[in-house]
């Protein structure tokens, strides 16, 4: 394993390592070796740097999970640019709040991609600003590599800013979290170590680059010479390609982990992933049984775990010898490196087996946010993050997670603000309070359910619900896929409502499909 924190130059030494193996492939059989990867990386540097992109430029991208994609990370790594990946999945209301505090040189866009007018959004967005845009259709800007400056023969400094990734968590706004490449890279070595990657292993990534998981991903193929299959949109025929490209590693969260094994129990005499050492979950609540069944039914270790945020990348992560029970029931042991606390409501240390906050301190934490506002309440007076989740932790250091703090709902591995789509639901002239609760659903993990107090004589059906949401410009995963009616919403003395008793009478039988 090459243990180097500097993105680029992770890159130059892999490529000098191991020049011909592939690092990534594609559902189009579009394949890019690690040689290839470095030397185009540096042509589009060199393209980026002739339309005025230079080092410390913040330069945001919103594409999809595309090999070029990852290139255009590693070109802008060389030129030693700040990044700011966004998920393709934002609007026009997320968009303008990141691009507005970023305020980025450049944004790069596909022009329309899944019958979506990218281009017209970023240029509507952009207007009146200094960013301006530049379309990416699988084609990036290539110039000659000879042109770039040099890098000093000392390196650069990996602990520098070089990463804003934005979160969705309690507050209604996105916070753009400041990473180095450096504190990612802590976070990959850990899964390196704790599953003990080796370079004929290959990993599903059918979630999008944009996420940290496919940054930190990206770098764990680096460092240990493993390769990627990107799929850039999930269909029905997404796992049976995914086993064809030869992953020995099922990636993608719980949901498709759930999603493998109900195609695998399609056809169960022919195995689906032929290559597989284990499927990994992760992203949203992991449901015991299912480790055992993908041991049983799809062969390999079963369900590896990893727990993370945008905050802190790969807090924990399973053992490749972990035993079933610790895999079945625990999202792995904590990172070495990272320092776990599982703390009581005023904040003291809680012994092993103690039910607390989960806090974490250690090189993978983000350096906080670009609102630097936020900072005082997601970390402590130790300086240990506030993960705003619930759990706790064995004498060996294996975590467990029990419940969230935090008012959010995991929908198919993304966090949704529940106070995002309420505010939106307020304006509703047929509603006179809403909440939005998340209920277990077998597929996503979480659903969104909007409960509504209805005004007098007001008509309100989910399909119209959805397409208010729709209109005020929430991205189409925060759209409520339950409706809910009831007199008046459940609160205890100061006013809170009690979101636990709506979920607990709603959540009859978990949903799929």
């Amino acid at each position: 394993m090459i243990d180097e924190r500097d993105l680029w130059a992770l890159i130059e030494a892999r490529a000098n390592l191991t020049p011909d193996r592939t690092l990534l492939i594609d559902e189009r059989s579009q394949e890019i070796g690690f040689a290839a990867f470095r030397d185009r990386a540096e042509r589009v540097a060199a393209g980026l740097a002739e339309l005025g992109v230079t080092s410390g430029d913040r330069v945001s991208w919103q594409l999809p999970t595309w090999i070029e994609s990852a290139v255009l990370i590693g070109a802008l790594a060389r030129l030693g640019a700040v990044q700011n990946p966004i998920l393709p999945i934002y609007r026009e209301r997320e968009l303008r709040h990141i691009l507005g505090e970023v305020q980025p040189k450049r944004l790069v866009v596909p022009s329309v991609w899944r019958d979506f007018d990218y281009a017209k959004l970023a240029r509507t967005v952009v207007e009146g600003s200094e960013t301006t845009v530049l379309i990416c259709d699988r084609t990036l800007p290539e110039g000659d590599p000879a042109a770039l400056p040099r890098i000093p023969s000392e390196g650069r400094d990996a602990n520098a800013i070089r990463w804003i990734l934005y979160t969705s968590g309690t507050t209604s706004s996105a916070k753009g979290a400041l990473h180095s490449d450096a504190s990612i890279a802590a976070g990959s070595i850990g899964v390196c170590e704790s599953l003990r990657i080796e370079p004929e292993d290959r990993w599903a990534i059918p979630f999008p680059v944009t996420h940290i998981s496919g940054i930190g991903m990206l770098m764990v193929f680096l460092m240990t010479g493993s390769s990627g299959a990107y799929v850039e949109q999930v269909g029905e025929s997404t796992p049976k390609l995914l086993g064809s490209l030869g992953c020995t590693y099922a990636a993608g969260g719980t949901p498709l982990v759930i999603r493998y094994l109900e195609e695998q129990r399609r056809h169960p005499t022919r195995p689906l992933f032929p290559k597989l050492k284990a499927a990994m979950a992760g992203a949203a609540p992991k449901p015991p049984q299912l480790h055992g069944q993908v041991r049983d039914e799809m062969g390999g270790l079963g369900v590896v775990s990893c727990y993370g945020s945008t905050e802190v990348p790969f807090i924990s992560v399973s053992l490749s010898d972990d035993d079933d029970e610790r895999l079945a029931r625990t999202e792995g042991r904590a990172n070495r490196r990272a320092e776990l606390r599982i703390a009581d409501e005023e904040g003291r240390p809680l012994p092993s087996g103690g039910i607390g906050e989960i806090r974490v301190r250690g090189p993978q934490v983000c350096r906080g946010y670009l609102d630097v506002s936020l900072d005082r309440d997601a970390f402590d007076t130790d300086g240990f993050f506030r993960t705003g989740d619930l759990g706790w932790a064995d004498a060996e250091g294996y975590l467990t997670i029990t419940g969230r703090l935090k008012d959010v709902i995991i929908r198919n591995g993304e966090n949704l603000s529940a106070k995002e789509i309420e505010d939106v639901l307020f304006d509703h002239e047929g509603i006179a309070e809403a909440t939005v609760i998340g209920l277990a659903d077998l597929t996503r993990g979480e659903r969104c359910c909007a409960v509504v107090v209805p005004r007098s004589g007001a008509e309100i059906g989910l399909e119209g619900i959805a397409q208010f949401c729709r209109d005020a410009g929430l991205a189409s995963q925060k759209i409520p896929e339950q409706l809910e009616f009831v007199e008046a919403l459940p609160r205890n003395a100061s006013g809170k409502v009690l979101k636990h008793e709506l979920q607990a009478r709603f959540e009859t039988l978990p949903r799929g499909g």
